[in-house]
Formats: structure tokens, sequence, C-alpha cells
């Protein structure tokens, strides 16, 4: 039973569908996972184990009586907590928000929920899903971090104690933490993904996305898209993902490497390792420059970022003084600080990247840049730096990072795939062929 919980999701639930295996053995295995590691890799904000196993139950009784079974029938999750559970708290990370416990389950709770899947517990999340570290530790290396802000969420999937968690990202939350752990992170595209019942940060650039073991794991995040009639920016579903994500074969893409206005930031052996991987595709991939317009792209986002946040979170600042971290405190004051015209204008540069990359999707399947500097930095007192999300977060691309690069530590280095605004099935089945092809070429 143990080995059930290195299932992946889908693994999962066709067992479990087929009556191989019962989601109450499945939710154990975890269980037992987490008992065994949860003290080293601190991953969980909340987690009631009995509640877990009468979910279970109740799925399996729900098969034995022939009833319909939702894709993620009886398959465990993990919540990052800022999203909204009815039945568990949610304390955004903060001790300003000890005990809350809101009334009404998240829009992507419920459809998670529709679709049949188990919601094991409540995943750390950084001090209001910025940088102030929470207790979650990298399970690959207890001494470095794990990413932020989903810190637990990718930690949860990476030490195999759920095969699915879900995160948020507003500049690098989900790519970078996926690439730390040595995970898939899939981030959709912009509005995807309705945010109704998630502690809001930044609306022009917050998404929901998603930790995974397999890229065919990552695209049921497509059970999540959809517009719900409260979240005005959901207003895009960029699917199917899996009938077109996961065809056999996967089509051979055109691939562009983006080195982007930031590559004097990236480690020298990340460099090195792109370049390798670059020689590797040959003639399926073509290096490219951006416009010296997206140099800006970085400045822009922390200006809307900053306001907005400013305004969504300012309110624990005022009432809860020093009890909110240090970091928040200045960005907040930072965000205050923002000119009105310097924010539309910010803003609206969001659309000018977004067509001045048309171009370049029409000629190539994906773009092909780093995840991350590096390496998950030593220390806990830092989640790293999300510099080589910010363009894509910006624009509001679907981004997904595999981890097919390692450093000097051995530590894992996610290559990240950007796609068209709205273009997430060709996505996916880009990251499928070239998970493939670096998987035939260690092999072959």
């Amino acid at each position: 039973m143990e080995r059930a919980a290195d299932l992946t999701a889908r693994e999962s639930a066709k067992l479990i569908a087929s009556g191989a295996l019962s989601s109450a053995d499945l939710i154990s295995a975890c269980l037992e996972r987490i008992a065994s590691t949860e003290d080293q890799v601190q991953a969980w904000a909340f987690i009631d184990p009995e509640a877990a196993l009468i979910q279970a139950r109740a799925c399996d009784e729900r098969r034995a009586r022939g009833l319909p079974l939702g894709p993620l029938h009886g398959v465990p999750v993990g919540i990052k907590d800022i999203i909204d559970t009815a039945n568990m708290p949610t304390e955004n990370g903060s001790r300003l928000d000890a005990g809350r416990r809101p009334n009404i389950d998240a829009t992507v709770v419920r459809r998670l929920k529709r679709a049949g899947a188990v919601v094991l517990g409540k995943t750390v999340t950084t001090e209001f899903a910025y940088f102030h570290p929470g207790k979650t530790r990298n399970p690959l290396d207890s001494k470095r971090s794990p990413g932020g802000s989903s810190s637990g969420s990718a930690a949860t999937v990476a030490a195999g104690m759920v095969p699915l968690a879900l995160g948020t990202q507003t500049n690098g939350s989900v790519v970078r933490p996926a690439s730390f752990c040595g995970i898939v992170g899939f981030k959709p595209s912009f509005g995807a993904v309705p945010r109704t019942g998630i502690l809001p940060l930044a609306g022009s650039l917050d998404h929901v996305g998603i930790f995974a073991r397999s890229i065919e794991d990552a695209s049921l995040v497509e059970l999540l898209m959809g517009p719900d009639g409260e979240d005005v920016d959901a207003n895009t579903h960029p699917g199917p993902l899996t009938t077109t994500a996961l065809s056999t074969p996967p089509v051979a893409p055109d691939l562009a490497l983006v080195k982007t206005p930031v590559w004097d930031r990236a480690e020298s052996y990340t460099k090195e390792g792109f370049a390798e991987l670059s020689d590797a595709l040959g003639d399926r991939i073509d290096e490219i420059e951006l416009p010296d317009a997206f140099a800006g792209a970085t400045d822009w986002l922390r200006v809307v970022m900053a306001s907005e946040m400013a305004r969504n979170l300012g309110h624990y600042v005022d009432r809860g003084g020093e009890a909110a971290s240090l970091r928040i405190r200045e960005f907040v004051a930072e965000g205050r600080r923002v000119m009105a015209a310097d924010y539309l204008a910010a803003r609206d540069m969001r659309a000018v990247l977004r067509a001045g990359l048309d171009p370049i999707f029409s000629r190539f399947d994906a773009l092909v840049t780093p995840a991350a500097r590096g390496e998950a930095p030593e220390g806990l007192d830092s989640t790293g730096d999300p510099i080589f999300c910010s363009l894509w977060s910006f624009c509001g691309l679907p981004s997904i990072t595999l981890p097919l690069l390692s450093g000097p530590s051995g530590m894992l280095i996610g290559v990240q795939l950007v796609g068209k605004y709205g273009d997430d099935a060709r996505l996916l089945r880009t990251a499928r062929w070239l998970a493939g092809f670096i998987s035939a070429a260690e092999n072959g």
C-alpha cells in the first residue's frame, strides 16, 4: 500500500475507478508518507487525517453503488492556504488571520470536489503569499528553500505526500518552487481559472496554478477552468487540454530559446545547461532576442503588484502593525507611493508586450527559458528570486516548468516553456514532446 502514494493522479483515478485500489487505501498510504516525512518537510498548515478518510470512504461507497465517478474520484489533493475551504482553516500564512474559517469553498475547491477529489489539507504559504518564508523545507535538501509563495504545495508533491496540489502565482510562485523542488508546475493563461474565494494580492496579475508529477497530471487543471460568474477576469477557457495536449504521438515543435533581458542574473551553470539543451535540440530550436521594450517588464510588474497589494493588503498592515512582517509593511508602503498615472501606464504595457509576442508565436510553438536563476538557494530565510518568471506573469502567458536540468549540487533545475496567451493546450503538447525527447536522449 505504501507504493500507492507514488502513483500519479491519473493512475490513481484509473485504479480506483476499476476497483483495483480503494480511495481509503490510497489516502492511508499518503497519510503514512506524511507521518514519516512531515517533521522534516513541514509542508502542511492544516491536515485532518480522520476527515480525509471519511471523504475517502464516501468515495468508495459511491463507486460500490455504481454511481457516476468524476475524473479525480478518490484522489487526494493539497490546497494552498490562501484558498478558502469551508471545513478547514484558511489563515493566509499570517498570524493576523489565525483561526480564520471561511463559510464557503473557493470556486476551485468546489470544482475539485465536483471532480471527486479528496481535499487532504491546507499547504503552507508564505505570509500573504508574498516573500516572508513559512516553515516549509525543500524535500530534496532540507537546508534549502522550497521556493515561494506556494512552498507547501510544491513540497507536498515533491515529497510524495499527494499527487496534486494547487498554488497561485502573482510573480513566480508556482514555476519557481516547482523548479526548486524538482517537479512539474503549470500556470495557465491569465483568466483561465477563477480566483473567487482566493486571497487577492494583485488582481491584474494573480493566477491559479497546479503542481504535479507529470505533464499529463498538470493538464488536469482543465477541470478548474471556465467562468464562474464572479471573477470578472475569468473570461477565457483555453481548452480542451487533455484531448489536444496528450494526443499521441506528440507533434514535433519549433522552439525559441529566449534568454530574456535578465540573462545576466542566471547562474553560470544554468547558462551552461541551456547551452547543452540547445545543442541537443539542434535544428528544433533557434535563439531569438526580444525587442528592447521587454526590458521594462520587471519594473512594470513591480509597479502594478505593489499598488494593487497596497490596496488589497493595506488593511492588514494598518491594524496589525509589527504583527505583519517588515517585508509586507515595506511593500505596502511602496505601493501607496505609486502615482495613479504610473500605475495605469504600467498596467497598459501588458497588452502591448503580449501583442509584441504574437509574431514570435506565429513561428514558434513555445519559448524556452530558465524557470529560476539556478538551484534552490541554501538557507530558509529567502524563497529565491522570481526574476525569470516576472515577464511571463506580467503578460499573463501560460508557462510550465519541467525538471530537466541539474546543478553542481545535484539539485534539479527547471526548464520553463512559455506559450501564446490562450494556447495552453499547444504549450502542454510541446512540453510533453520536449520531456520525451530528453528522456530518449538520456536513455539512447
